[in-house]
């Protein structure tokens, strides 16, 4: 376990371990996208990690997908979310805004929008929404000037980022959401230079991390990725060669991390990333056998994979001194998903430490 809590570098801050916690969506921010009081009690509950990652934001209205999701496209949104960042700061974290366009998975209930897509295709299943469970509809098509638009959104969220305080952003190119739309075979059926080849199927991710990392450095500029995740719709046909060009594509770049979502049954591609990355990499672990005790995942992503930092999701949800925990090798609390998205302090703030 020595590595784990060995000091390490997350861009320009020098953390005191390699324990990072996950986005993790919560809902528990304004209707008009403000951050909340209660989200800086709990990003400051979970401040003595070495890295901490916000839920999803929205860079504009179109790019919202659920309910009660923060923003940073307005200047009272990037007022809002200034006492947070003091509060997850408090204890050294580094603290990384993630950076969120859901794309096709949203509902004009919503963000008051048509959803936009690479391509017109209907996610199946449904969304909530502030008027009840909704049918996906269908995306309305992107143009060209659109998708550099979105860009340029991605673009003004990151100087907002920096403006409140953050010490960068994370671009979210995983899950389901816009950025992985565009590396879908499934989501993207563009014949365009943003679809078709696997080079053009990446170059969305590749332009956004591009003019980002030169707006506000590389140094500030993460991305997060999920290969073979098949949720949402999402078909990406073969995946190692995606995500070893994109990968190879941004290694030039000297990023502040790239930030894995390990699928089950993925380990060598994770493995294989490891090695075409030169920078750092965090690991948000996931193993075939039969499920590790955080502690365990922990040494086992170290070891196994070569992760510098190792992210949690809801294990930090549920114990918010989880360095304190992994430390002592447990115990840890379950997480209550009754409470996962929306509600109030319930299974947000009042999970008790081990000092509690």
């Amino acid at each position: 376990m020595s590595r784990l809590f060995e000091e390490t570098t997350v861009g320009t801050v020098k953390t005191a371990s390699r324990i990072a916690m996950a986005p993790m969506t919560r809902s528990r921010a304004t209707r008009d996208g403000h951050a909340t009081d209660i989200m800086a009690e709990y990003y400051g509950q979970r401040s003595t990690a070495a890295l901490i990652i916000t839920e999803g934001i929205q860079p504009s209205r179109t790019g919202q997908g659920y309910t009660n999701t923060p923003g940073l496209h307005t200047e009272e949104q990037v007022e809002s979310w200034k006492p947070v960042v003091k509060a997850a700061r408090s204890n050294g974290a580094a603290f990384f805004a993630q950076v969120m366009h859901a794309g096709r998975i949203s509902h004009p209930d919503n963000s008051g929008t048509e959803p936009v897509a690479p391509s017109a295709v209907r996610p199946e299943g449904q969304l909530f929404t502030y008027t009840g469970m909704q049918e996906y509809p269908t995306p309305r098509e992107l143009t060209h000037d659109e998708i550099v638009g979105i860009i340029e959104e991605h673009v003004v969220a990151a100087r907002n980022a920096v403006a409140a305080g953050f010490d960068g952003i994370e671009i979210h190119g995983a899950n389901g959401y816009l950025t992985q739309q565009f590396l879908s075979v499934s989501a993207n059926k563009r014949t365009d230079e943003w679809g078709g080849s696997v080079q053009g199927r990446i170059k969305f991710a590749v332009e956004v991390v591009r003019a980002v990392a030169e707006a506000i450095g590389p140094e500030r500029t993460a991305l997060r990725i999920s290969p073979a995740n098949l949720i949402q719709g999402i078909e990406e046909g073969d995946s190692r060669e995606l995500y070893l060009a994109l990968v190879t594509e941004l290694a030039e770049l000297p990023l502040a991390y790239l930030h894995i979502m390990e699928v089950a049954g993925n380990r060598e591609l994770t493995k294989e990333l490891r090695a075409a990355w030169p920078h750092t990499l965090v690991v948000n672990p996931h193993r075939d056998a039969d499920p590790l005790q955080p502690h365990e995942a922990a040494q086992d992503a170290l070891e196994d994979i070569g992760a510098d930092l190792v992210a949690f999701g809801s294990s930090y949800l549920a114990n918010p001194d989880l360095p304190e925990r992994l430390a002592a090798q447990g115990p840890y609390q379950p997480a209550d998903q009754s409470t996962f998205f929306g509600g109030d302090h319930v299974g947000y703030l009042d999970y008790p430490t081990l000092k509690a």
